[in-house]
C-alpha cells in the first residue's frame, strides 16, 4: 500500500523541536534529530514559513512559532506540508471504460466515501494541538 509522504511527521517533529528549544533549531540541529538530510528540513521549514506557522532567523539560525502551540493543530501542519490535488487526499484513476458498469460509475460511487474519509481524518487532526503532543515528549 502506498503511504502518504513523510513530510507531515517530519514537520510535526520540526515544530515540536522549535517549540521546545527555538534558539538551537537550525536546519542541521533538526536534521540530526529527524535523521535526514538538512536540505529536506530546509524544504519543510520553507513550507511551514510560507504557511505562516514559523519564522526563521536568518544568519544566526534558529526559528520560532508564529502561532501559539496550544492553537497550532495537526491539521494546520498537515495542510502546510501535504500538497493534495484540488484538496482531495484520494485520487481516482482516469479513463475507466464506459462500456463497463463499474468503470462508468466508479468515480461517482466512490467519491462520496472518499470525501467522508478525508473529512473524518481532518476533523481528528484538528482536535490535537502541538502543545498536547509536546506534553508527551520526555526531556
Amino acid at each position: 500500500m502506498k503511504q502518504l509522504s513523510t513530510r507531515f511527521s517530519m514537520a510535526v517533529h520540526t515544530l515540536s523541536l522549535i517549540e521546545m528549544c527555538p534558539l538551537e533549531c537550525t536546519g542541521d540541529f533538526i536534521a540530526a534529530s529527524v535523521n535526514t538530510n538538512p536540505v529536506v528540513i530546509r524544504r519543510i521549514m520553507s513550507m511551514l514559513k510560507k504557511a505562516g506557522l514559523i519564522e526563521v532567523r536568518a544568519g544566526i539560525g534558529g526559528a520560532y512559532l508564529l502561532k501559539p502551540a496550544d492553537e497550532l493543530t495537526l491539521l494546520d501542519i498537515y495542510r502546510a506540508v501535504e500538497v493534495t490535488e484540488e484538496n482531495r487526499l484520494f485520487g481516482i484513476h482516469d479513463h475507466s471504460s464506459i462500456a463497463c458498469p463499474v468503470g462508468r460509475n466508479i468515480e461517482q460511487v466512490l467519491q462520496q466515501e472518499l470525501q467522508e474519509a478525508q473529512q473524518a481524518m481532518e476533523q481528528r487532526l484538528a482536535r490535537t494541538t502541538l502543545q498536547q503532543l509536546g506534553k508527551q515528549f520526555v526531556l
